[in-house]
């Protein structure tokens, strides 16, 4: 089966929930979407009594992403839908969320698979897994936070990126990567949390993403899988992917490591060196949808193609 659908909530939708825009990619024909959860702002606040013996999943009105807990001097943090809060806990929830709280987003859910959308959920963009910035607890922590959300959400994955190379050698840096990306696997384990993590091809020479990168990580750490971002790879390879067989290779490449499901993305892309510029509407630039669309054609892939191109759903309805 082949699902196209926008990346985030659609440009014509006249409404900008994520009802909105599950109802909106319903009505114009489409059967997949990536829900976007661009910033992980945190507000803070004790547990109140009505929290008191509820898990983060059962508080109205906030979704709680992490919950704090002073054990022997130290504040322990825990992030999963099982922990029951405790008196003096302290709650931290998303500043500025995808819905209300946990119940809007099973009741979200339940419209997407009753509507026949498949969800999935970017995590924000900026990531620093081989932590070159410092920042690769953050990064950690905004995975598994996505995490919740997409559970919610019965979302097959979260997407994300790597992050930079920065100074470190390229094996260096991916090792951190892989040992970080672990981390994660173990706590959505932890958490009991359903989705997979999805590894998303980079467009840029500096940043942890090529394909033979991300089909490595997959292999080594269960329950990850490659985003075959096809813009992405194709500046990254200075513009190889030009013919049916060019597509085909790259999936056949990713078979093993996909799982029997591929997840992709798809936009135009101006580049230059190797490196991608900027996404552009399909029928710009020298990265083609006629090639990739004779090469689904001729076997019977399972794909889910999310449109990033500027014109998201308008892009996703040309391929379909």
């Amino acid at each position: 089966m082949i699902r196209f659908g926008p990346s985030g909530i659609p440009l014509s939708c006249k409404g900008r929930t994520l009802r909105d825009g599950i109802e909106d990619v319903h009505n114009l024909g489409l059967t997949a979407m990536e829900v976007q959860l661009v910033r992980v702002n945190l507000n803070e606040r004790f547990a109140s009594d009505e929290d008191i013996g509820h898990t983060i999943r059962e508080v109205p009105g906030e979704l709680v992403v992490r919950v704090g807990r002073p054990t022997n001097g130290e504040m322990k943090f825990v992030s999963d839908f099982h922990t029951p809060i405790e008196r003096g806990d302290v709650l931290h929830s998303l500043a500025s969320g995808i819905a209300a709280d946990y119940i809007e987003l099973e009741e979200l859910g339940t419209i997407a698979r009753e509507l026949d959308i498949e969800l999935t959920l970017h995590a924000p963009y900026y990531m620093d897994f081989a932590d070159v910035d410092g920042l690769a607890s953050k990064s950690m922590d905004s995975a598994v936070w996505g995490g919740l959300l997409a559970d919610a959400l019965q979302a097959r994955l979260v997407v994300m990126h790597l992050g930079r190379y920065g100074d470190l050698d390229r094996q260096l840096a991916l090792e951190r990567v892989k040992e970080n990306l672990a981390a994660v696997r173990e706590r959505y384990k932890a958490a009991r949390l359903s989705p997979g993590v999805g590894v998303e091809a980079s467009g840029l020479q500096e940043v942890v993403g090529g394909l033979e990168e991300l089909l490595w990580l997959a292999k080594q750490i269960k329950g990850v899988v490659p985003v075959l971002n096809f813009a992405h790879i194709h500046a990254r390879e200075g513009g190889i992917l030009r013919r049916p067989e060019d597509f085909a290779g790259v999936f056949e490449k990713a078979e093993k490591a996909s799982d029997g499901h591929y997840h992709s993305h798809f936009s135009g892309v101006e580049h230059e060196g190797g490196n991608e510029i900027r996404y552009t509407p399909i029928k710009k630039g020298d990265l083609r949808f006629e090639p990739l669309a004779e090469c689904l054609l001729d076997r019977p892939y399972d794909v889910t193609m999310i449109s990033s191109s500027p014109l998201l759903e308008h892009d996703a309805m040309y391929m379909r």
